[in-house]
């Protein structure tokens, strides 16, 4: 049975992650989008946590923390770091 405690992480988290993504959507810097990308990946992280999973933690950390924000780095790297309205 999860606690009250993990609940609540959860729904902490859940809030991280909603409003880091919208600020990602919403951010005309790449550079700051990518990063809060991956502020809302880690919240989803320490939610898979709260939930006893961490046989996913193990493979979402490296993945969405990590992978995923290096190669976007290194396409914007190759582009231009603001997007243009």
């Amino acid at each position: 049975m999860i606690g009250l405690v993990s609940l609540l992480m959860c729904l902490v988290m859940g809030v991280i992650s909603l409003i880091a993504t919208y600020l990602a959507i919403v951010e005309k810097d790449l550079l700051k989008a990518v990063v809060l990308s991956a502020v809302q990946s880690t919240a989803y992280a320490f939610i898979y946590y709260a939930l006893a999973a961490p046989d996913i933690v193990l493979v979402y950390v490296p993945v969405a923390v990590g992978l995923y924000p290096l190669i976007i780095l290194i396409l914007i790297k190759k582009t231009e770091r603001f997007e243009k309205p």
